[in-house]
């Protein structure tokens, strides 16, 4: 059994998006595609080139690598500008520091020696060093990841620096929104289970979406009761912590460590029985039964997910009709989603009818109890 079968998990990576969505399935998940932004290189740009000649003829005290990929393309960039020597010379020159070992592992690929790495890989430790280190008189080049860095370079200009801002790459929308507005409806009645995000751009983007689809308190609620929000670091979790989402992140700020992490917490949010000597546990498309995946149709997954939130308890019809799909409705699409699961589930009748009150699950023992926001999410 795969640790995520029966869970769908929703990747917004636009780069190494096929790398992780490969990784989830490994472990059994459904994988959404939805790339919340994409990366522009510039390395025709003249503003780029136009900075870094600035650089050459004032060469700077003090160079920020903040990521790999965007410090590989400056120096790429430079070797068809016929500037690399000069401008690897003038790094050679300076006090290099690298935002994280991804940014680090470029600088020496290229040769140089970096004086000092932010263990925490973000910005803030970064500024921090800068200006316990003192600033004053200096000239501090930044190279951006995608986004203006205004609160960095604004803190370093007030302790006296002059910052010169490198911008590589640019983020930008997805060529077509539609897979991302696709994902903003799912993650509102709840047909994906986690939805995982690798930059502090693709949150932003994200809620931007949902937002511009009037769907930014729903997104949300959702995040904060069924859906999980995982982050592969601080950085990116800060932009969706500000609108009040729980996020989780690895201790380790990797894409293995993600996909870990989802694997480890998706499965802990879903309470699991025991019915009738089988081992039970409903997922987010398909209920475990003795570790192997059942499927059913979504309209019978949602009844279920109802009834498993409250086990024992009696649901009547109408407030099963309220978890239904959008477009199914009425008493005899209640029934008709009891009767698919209890058809896909076979001997395993997990699902009790209790006369003139409505459905409630039969289960003998819960083995645990569903953490925040497991089975217990209602769609719609």
């Amino acid at each position: 059994m795969g640790e995520l079968d029966g869970f769908t998990v929703a990747v917004t990576a636009e780069r190494r998006k096929d790398e992780l969505a490969a990784l989830f399935e490994r472990r059994g998940a459904r994988v959404v595609m939805a790339p919340a932004l994409r990366i522009i290189p510039l390395p025709d740009d003249e503003m780029l080139l136009s900075t870094t000649r600035g650089l050459l003829d004032s060469p700077p005290d003090i160079v920020v690598a903040t990521t790999g990929i965007g410090f590989r393309g400056w120096l790429e960039a430079t070797e068809g500008w016929g500037l690399a020597d000069a401008v690897r010379s003038m790094l050679a020159d300076a006090t290099v520091l690298a935002r994280g070992p991804k940014a680090r592992g470029a600088i020496r690929a290229a040769g140089l020696t970096e004086e000092w790495h932010a263990s925490s890989e973000t910005s803030a430790e970064v500024l921090s060093y800068l200006l316990d280190a003192g600033v004053d008189g200096k000239r501090v080049a930044i190279q951006l990841h995608g986004e203006p860095l205004r609160d960095v370079a604004a803190a370093l200009v007030s302790a006296g620096a002059e910052v010169v801002e490198v911008e590589v790459y640019r983020w930008v929308p997805p060529e077509d929104v539609t897979p991302l507005r696709r994902l903003v409806e799912s993650v509102c009645v709840g047909a994906v289970d986690a939805v995982t995000f690798t930059s502090a751009a693709a949150s932003a983007n994200f809620l931007a979406t949902a937002d511009a689809c009037d769907r930014g308190p729903s997104v949300v609620k959702a995040f904060s009761t069924s859906v999980m929000a995982a982050c592969v670091g601080p950085v990116t979790a800060s932009v969706l912590k500000r609108r009040g989402i729980p996020v989780v992140t690895p201790s380790r700020y990797r894409l293995g460590a993600l996909v870990r992490l989802v694997a480890t917490e998706l499965p802990e949010r879903c309470a699991t029985f025991r019915v009738r000597d089988h081992l039970v546990q409903v997922r987010g498309f398909a209920v475990m039964v003795d570790e192997v995946a059942v499927g059913a149709p979504p309209a019978s997954m949602a009844v279920l997910r109802a009834l498993a939130s409250r086990p024992g308890r009696v649901f009547s019809r109408s407030e099963l009709r309220e978890v239904l799909p959008a477009g199914d409705a009425g008493d005899h699409a209640v029934e008709m989603a009891i009767t698919r699961l209890r058809a896909a589930l076979g001997e395993v009748d997990l699902v009790e009818t209790v006369i003139k009150r409505g459905y409630r699950l039969r289960t003998e023992i819960l083995l645990s109890e569903a953490t925040s926001g497991g089975v217990g999410r209602l769609s719609g």
